[in-house]
């Protein structure tokens, strides 16, 4: 089973570094990001079932607001270097749109239920932890890499705590959704991504934090 996850986590690196490197709305890119949550939702079931944990809600909820508040923070300051601002700005160039943050969530969602789902049953918090930040590093953004370091370690702590999946879950669609909400102002960039101007109409849709 550890050969099998292991073949999942590439797999869905690969689509994920793609996804991120495919043209901003693009239908490549709503694909390959519907494509990587398929592939950890499908991976996390045929690894078996994994404890949903206590249902607790508004300590989970609040786990993400305050991390929200804290990456809010540094990215005041990140705005004032130059590769961590391009970084997160390309990130964001996939714009903030119902669709967009839809499938980020969605996304999100699907890590959890394989990274501190079926990996950590597997590899347990510190292999489960590491692979997430490992997977992060195919799309090479630095942002991303080091906000998967973070928030990876968070989401294990919730899963160690909780017993299960609900506590993760819940921290990162909240933390997803305050990010994508209030970061594009804070660097100027759009609610939808722009279209070539030699393309008027292709897509102005999408997704992951």
């Amino acid at each position: 089973m550890k050969g099998f996850l292991a073949a999942v986590t590439a797999a869905g690196s690969g689509l994920l570094g793609a996804s991120l490197a495919s043209e901003p709305g693009s239908r490549r890119f709503r694909v390959l990001a519907g494509t990587v949550a398929a592939t950890w939702f499908a991976g996390a079931r045929a690894a078996g079932p994994v404890p949903r944990g206590r249902p607790d809600v508004v300590q989970p909820v609040l786990a993400g607001a305050g991390a929200f508040g804290v990456f809010y923070g540094c990215a005041l300051v990140a705005r004032r270097i130059p590769v961590l601002r391009r970084a997160i700005t390309g990130v964001l160039s996939h714009g903030s749109t119902p669709t967009v943050v839809t499938t980020a969530l969605v996304t999100g969602a699907a890590e959890e239920v394989f990274f501190r789902g079926a990996l950590y049953d597997a590899f347990g918090a510190r292999g489960s932890t590491a692979a997430y930040v490992l997977s992060t590093t195919a799309t090479r953004n630095p942002a991303l890499v080091l906000a998967s370091a973070t928030m990876g370690t968070l989401f294990t702590l919730q899963r160690r705590r909780s017993g299960g999946l609900q506590a993760p879950i819940l921290t990162h669609l909240t933390w997803s959704a305050l990010m994508l909400g209030f970061l594009p102002p804070l660097f100027g960039t759009p609610l939808g991504p722009q279209s070539p101007p030699d393309q008027p109409g292709e897509g102005d849709d999408q997704q992951h934090l």
